[in-house]
């Protein structure tokens, strides 16, 4: 497929995720069963599109004064891929797959020497009109939002239970992998345009446990978790088991993780991963009455990575960014004092809780650790800076460090997804 013919697909693929409101992988899936001439790169090039559009879709829609998708494939097209009116055009014109041509009015927009003027800030941060006073606390809230509008990084967690960083790297040398700040971290840079995403996940070393795909402020906030071997822990939201694999590499294999998750869907494939990565002191713990009852008041820590409103993942899942509502922000926030409760349970004197999410909105993080320290004077937060400071020094960024000892990571300030953690020690 030639350009025209992607853009084509972008437009319609976005039209399908608007009128039909489903997840956008799930629109490109369906349009490539459907076409099923297009190849790998036609793919990748139409998945690049329409992530783009989502990621800007505040600001592209305020430049061509609709959010209509055509309008919105052509403004990225322009602005973000570099092409021309007059390029785009002469293509369209020789192409049977192609959109119709771009209109005068059109091109007058797509050539305004400041297409966003006049636009509010939460626009130009291309964020929902509601959120950024939810950002307010961490500064420049317009920066923060932009930087959550580029394409992510491909990074990977080295399993030091089967490998190095130094083998790791020559294994997958064809892609460049550079270190990051986490000792045990890699990172693979986001082409442009219809630059392909590296399947790692199907290189020899994948399949062999020698690494595992996680973003880089995920493998952070599992090293400020603080697992020692020998140590007893307890992942209570286990998931698909990313933070437990990470824990039992830095406990090399010695003591106890106690995985658990309160459904059985998200939880399964850790099964496989734990074989996989080498994993031995990992035990499951199935979703039942009473799962968890011989270890209350026993565990050294306790992570509750909380369900929540993953804002901090907008540069991956931007279709989520407009969906959310505020109703599904409070729902969220009193799930996750519950669980702070729960998990507050099973920890014995002296040991830790510590929470997680993988939002940035004040209301999931610092405020809900206000609440819950409030109520529980038995717990005391552990200062995050101290914490960051020991673990990776002054080479990662600077964290937002809340007055309440929790780390905020975020794209701008980091170079990683957004991810909150508050340690909290027990009296």
């Amino acid at each position: 497929m030639r350009l025209p013919g992607r853009l084509s697909a972008a437009i319609e693929v976005l039209t399908d995720v608007e009128t039909r409101k489903r997840p956008v992988s799930e629109a490109l899936k369906a349009w490539g069963l459907n076409n099923r001439f297009a190849g790998s790169g036609d793919r990748a090039g139409i998945g690049n599109m329409v992530y783009d559009v989502l990621r800007r879709r505040a600001s592209h829609a305020w430049a061509m004064g609709t959010d209509d998708p055509r309008a919105l494939v052509l403004s990225v097209a322009v602005r973000e891929w570099g092409e021309t009116v007059e390029g785009l055009n002469a293509a369209f014109a020789g192409d049977n797959f192609a959109p119709a041509p771009i209109t005068e009015e059109e091109a007058a927009r797509l050539t305004a020497d400041d297409p966003l003027a006049g636009a509010p800030d939460y626009v130009k941060a291309d964020i929902p009109d509601w959120a950024g006073p939810s950002l307010d606390y961490l500064g420049d809230w317009v920066a923060e939002g932009r930087a959550m509008t580029e394409r992510p990084p491909v990074d990977l967690r080295v399993n030091t239970l089967k490998s190095t960083p130094e083998k790791v790297k020559k294994a997958l040398s064809r892609f460049t992998p550079a270190d990051t700040f986490a000792a045990n971290g890699l990172r693979m840079f986001a082409g442009g345009k219809d630059a392909r995403t590296p399947n790692v996940q199907s290189d020899e070393g994948y399949i062999k446990g020698w690494f595992e795909v996680q973003d880089l402020g995920s493998q952070a906030v599992s090293v400020l978790a603080g697992a020692k071997p020998g140590e007893q822990v307890l992942d209570l939201c286990a998931g698909g088991g990313g933070k437990t694999l990470a824990m039992a590499a830095d406990m090399g294999n010695r003591g106890q993780i106690f995985a658990y998750d309160s459904e059985r869907a998200r939880l399964a494939p850790i099964y496989d991963r734990l074989k996989r990565n080498g994993v031995r002191n990992v035990q499951v713990r199935a979703p039942e009455a009473g799962a968890l009852g011989d270890l209350v008041g026993k565990i050294d820590r306790v992570l509750i990575d909380a369900p929540c409103t993953g804002t901090g993942t907008w540069r991956r899942r931007p279709d989520t960014k407009w969906k959310l509502s505020a109703e599904q922000v409070a729902v969220r926030i009193g799930e996750q004092a519950a669980l702070l409760v729960e998990g507050a349970t099973y920890v014995k004197a002296g040991g830790h809780l510590i929470y997680v999410t993988c939002s940035l909105l004040a209301d999931e993080n610092r405020n809900q650790i206000e609440r819950f320290l409030a109520k529980h004077a038995d717990f005391k937060a552990v200062s995050g800076e101290a914490l960051w400071g020991a673990a990776f020094g002054e080479a990662a960024g600077t964290p937002y460090f809340g007055p309440e000892g929790g780390v905020t990571l975020t794209p701008h300030r980091t170079g990683t997804d957004g991810f909150y953690v508050c340690v909290m020690r027990r009296g």
